[in-house]
């Protein structure tokens, strides 16, 4: 059966797909979401994410405008959450840096390198020093095993899966067509699908890379566990020469310990010197993680662009008006809603005004470096 009037058809329902299709909904647009899994999310790489919105916390390994992002995108979910028809996990405690005396200079460069790229008014009123008493008042299961750390105000967490779960409901809700189970699709797949759409919004991943060859895979390991004599807070961040870790506190004492960070797709299981880093170095923060119980170790691979940075890439395929956004990289839940608010303005300005109006958008847009260079001047200004 054919779907007449579907404005737009999304290609995989991972974090991006499913905040692009209910915007593009909410916004009063026709939207089907073909995903080649299921509905639970398991395939995509936010299943198994921290969901962590710490965008000044990131800075120390990312460039100013994922931080902008990052910052854009808290307020974002905040105001999204308060709209989904069921609860989703959502603290906005800040985050502790913490470190072993002996990597004291690991903390000097962290706090030297926040500086020299988050903006100044934000490191002012959020990035503060601390010392073990702040730490204990903080984080009461901590005292008196750190003498000194910082603490980044405003930061916050998500529970990934319950984001997920919410999504979905909320597009139901709202009446998307869910095409669940579908494998691996592409423009041509859509006949098959019964489906004819005014523009296709590509959000797989690594999905997509046949049809975007800079894509690859950065492979993140994390653990779960359950933790029920820890009582962290906030997420804890632990510096440390070798193996960094955070520690992300989810509701029933669940703890998200990551992450491994290998250039590699391989998508094999665990390795059990990955295992051993990671829960050495909670062990090292708080010796009752070694009485926790191991609940996941996951793997996935983020997809990445070369300058490990967003894209929106716009061109025609077939003859069907075709967007791409991809490359979040290891921040995920951090930006996504300020990169899937910017692919969304893009895909309104398309339906309504044709590729003509897109160089304009991209003109106005507060990070005009997002949309895929000279690949969107010469497909769209001459379509």
């Amino acid at each position: 059966m054919t779907l007449p009037d579907i404005d737009v058809a999304i290609f995989g329902a991972g974090l991006a797909g499913r905040l692009c299709a209910l915007q593009l909904a909410r916004a009063g647009r026709t939207v089907a979401l073909i995903e080649r899994d299921g509905p639970d999310g398991r395939g995509a790489a936010a299943h198994i994410a921290a969901a962590m919105l710490a965008p000044l916390a990131e800075s120390a390994i990312s460039e100013r405008s994922v931080v902008e992002m990052g910052m854009a995108s808290v307020p974002l979910w905040r105001a999204l959450i308060d709209t989904l028809p069921t609860p989703v996990f959502f603290q906005q405690d800040g985050t502790l840096v913490v470190w072993h005396a002996g990597d004291r200079n690991e903390a000097t460069m962290f706090a030297s390198r926040v500086r020299a790229v988050a903006p100044a008014d934000a490191v002012q009123a959020q990035l503060r020093a601390v010392d073990g008493d702040t730490i204990a008042e903080l984080e009461p299961a901590l005292a008196g095993r750190f003498r000194q750390g910082l603490f980044i105000g405003g930061e916050g967490q998500l529970d990934n899966r319950m984001v997920l779960d919410a999504l979905r409901v909320a597009l139901e809700a709202e009446g998307v067509h869910c095409v669940w189970h579908a494998g691996e699709v592409d423009v041509s797949s859509l006949p098959g699908l019964g489906l004819e759409a005014g523009l296709v919004l590509d959000c797989r991943g690594l999905g997509a890379r046949r049809d975007w060859p800079a894509l690859r895979g950065l492979r993140g390991e994390v653990v779960r566990i359950h933790a029920p004599g820890v009582r962290l807070h906030r997420p804890v961040r632990m510096l440390h020469p070798r193996y960094p870790i955070y520690i992300a506190p989810k509701p029933g004492d669940v703890y998200v310990i990551g992450a491994t960070e290998l250039e590699s797709d391989d998508m094999s299981p665990m390795s059990v010197r990955s295992a051993l880093e990671l829960l050495s170095a909670a062990h090292s923060l708080h010796p009752a993680f070694g009485e926790a119980r191991i609940l996941e170790l996951n793997v996935q691979c983020r997809p990445t662009l070369p300058h490990n940075l967003p894209e929106i890439i716009a061109e025609h395929v077939q003859d069907v008006p075709v967007m791409r956004v991809n490359g979040l990289y290891r921040h995920g839940f951090m930006i996504a809603p300020a990169v899937t608010q910017a692919a969304c303005t893009v895909a309104q300005a398309w339906l309504d005004d044709g590729a003509g109006a897109l160089p304009a958008v991209r003109a106005s847009a507060r990070w005009p470096e997002m949309y895929g260079g000279t690949a969107f001047d010469s497909q769209l200004e001459n379509a």
